[in-house]
């Protein structure tokens, strides 16, 4: 195909070659070579044309088991049943829930329905300026594979000229941070700690087995539910690859031990890629993002020590 990008790797020439120096040599220019090689995947197609960068959002989303009989997905399938496609029209802005750096978050209401959702909208020439569009298209791909009542529902996204959108749950607890800054002493009680940390631990296993890598553990990222329970939001830093589960089963014993023991398989999920990355939240990012090192999940659990201390 066509050269996109030229890079090239320089060493110290200085020095008298050593076997042990030529060895590190090669041994950084292989790791400098990955490393480029995983960012030069992270930026646009140069062969796409401004239109295909989008084309992601446009495609219909259907729903999934879980919320498919939920009266949020009743009421978009019918306004699809009625053979049109969502978009910007069929919402009524009600206020504004938040800004970042490449766009808002409004809460609207589906027309003449009653149900309220959350719209995320990015504005496409930032994105573009700031090397993002990878990023947007990995969250809407990730929030397109979610289905679990501790994640968000993704249920349309669509662009406008100047915007892409991504319409899902409005949680009217609003941020766990806010809940947390509310309490006496800025802390919560032990119980209500470990009710919520058990429920972002099934969050995170759920995403480890869909090969899904969150990077954003906080609490301004746990948004509550009406009835109380979690939601982890903003996957726009979160890294999709594969994953291969597995279980191990416990070894047999005799009879007697097998009765004292009495242990349950273990079901074990990894996504398998590393990443080099350096993404996060400075409280909360692990020390192997800091080195550059590349860091798997496990990343993750280093989050979840950091927001159970807080």
């Amino acid at each position: 195909g066509d050269v996109q990008y030229f890079i090239g790797v320089q060493l110290d020439g200085t020095e008298h070659v050593r076997d042990a120096a030529e060895k590190e040599g090669v041994m950084l220019i292989k790791k400098t070579a990955e490393n480029i090689d995983e960012a030069a995947k992270e930026l646009p197609d140069a062969n796409l044309r401004l239109e295909d960068l989008w084309a992601n959002h446009s495609k219909v989303v259907l729903p999934k088991p879980h919320m498919k009989d939920s009266a949020s997905w009743r009421a978009i399938q019918k306004v699809c049943e009625g053979g049109e496609n969502i978009d910007l029209k069929h919402f009524r802005p009600v206020k504004p829930l938040g800004s970042g750096d490449t766009g808002s978050v409004h809460l609207v209401e589906l027309l003449n329905t009653g149900e309220y959702f959350a719209m995320k909208a990015m504005d496409k020439s930032v994105m573009l300026n700031r090397n993002k569009v990878h990023r947007a298209t990995a969250e809407r791909q990730i929030l397109d594979m979610l289905d679990h009542p501790f994640l968000p529902t993704l249920y349309a996204s669509f662009q406008t000229k100047t915007h892409i959108c991504l319409i899902t749950d409005y949680y009217p607890g609003g941020e766990l941070f806010l809940l947390l800054d509310r309490q006496p002493l800025k802390v919560l009680r032990e119980d209500a700690v470990r009710f919520y940390a058990a429920e972002v631990v099934i969050a995170l296993e759920y995403l480890h087995c869909q090969g899904i890598i969150y990077r954003d553990l906080k609490p301004e990222n746990i948004l509550l539910h009406r009835d109380g329970h979690i939601s982890l939001t903003d996957f726009d830093l979160s890294c999709l690859t594969s994953c291969r589960p597995q279980v191990f089963l416990p070894e047999e014993g005799n009879k007697k031990s097998r009765r004292k023991s009495r242990s349950s398989p273990i079901f074990f999920a990894e996504p398998m890629r590393a990443s080099n990355s350096f993404v996060g939240t400075e409280e909360y990012i692990a020390p192997e993002i800091i080195t550059g090192a590349g860091h798997t999940s496990a990343v993750d659990w280093w989050a979840l020590g950091t927001y159970l201390l807080h």
